[in-house]
C-alpha cells in the first residue's frame, strides 16, 4: 500500500512539473498570418530579414525595408499592388497564396510559403480524387 501511494505522489508531481512546464514554453507563432484584412508577419528568428517582399496570389505584391528579429509587421491588404496598378480588394477577392521573400543578412535568400487548407471536396477528402 505504502508503495502504491509513493508511485501515486511521484506521478502527481511529475504531472504539476509537466503542467508547469507547458505554461511556461512560448506557443509556436505562424510567421505569416492572416488577421481580418491584414497580413501580420513575425520574425521569430534572431536575424534581421531584409528586401522584404510579400505576394499575395502570385500577382498583388506589398515591399518592406526591413522587419528585426523577433519583429512584426502589419500590412493592410489593400496595400498590395499588382503590376498593373491594381490594388488588392480583401471584400470581393480570396486570398489563395501568399509568399514572403527576403534576404538574411549574409544576403543569402529566405522564403516562406503560408500553408492554406484546401476547401470543398479537395479539403474534404484530404486532396484525394
Amino acid at each position: 500500500m505504502r508503495l502504491a501511494s509513493c508511485v501515486l505522489g511521484a506521478l502527481g508531481a511529475a504531472l504539476v512539473a509537466g503542467a508547469a512546464w507547458s505554461a511556461c514554453a512560448r506557443p509556436v507563432v505562424d510567421p505569416l498570418q492572416l488577421v481580418g484584412a491584414h497580413v501580420l508577419v513575425t520574425n521569430d528568428t534572431a536575424e534581421e530579414w531584409h528586401d522584404v517582399e510579400l505576394w499575395l496570389n502570385s500577382y498583388f505584391r506589398a515591399t518592406v525595408r526591413s522587419i528585426p528579429a523577433h519583429g512584426r509587421y502589419d500590412v493592410p491588404m489593400n496595400a498590395f499592388v499588382s503590376g498593373y496598378s491594381q490594388r488588392f480588394d480583401f471584400s470581393h477577392m480570396q486570398v489563395r497564396a501568399l509568399r514572403l521573400n527576403a534576404k538574411r543578412p549574409d544576403n543569402s535568400p529566405f522564403e516562406l510559403n503560408k500553408k492554406f487548407q484546401d476547401s470543398g471536396l479537395a479539403g474534404a477528402l484530404g486532396g484525394q480524387r
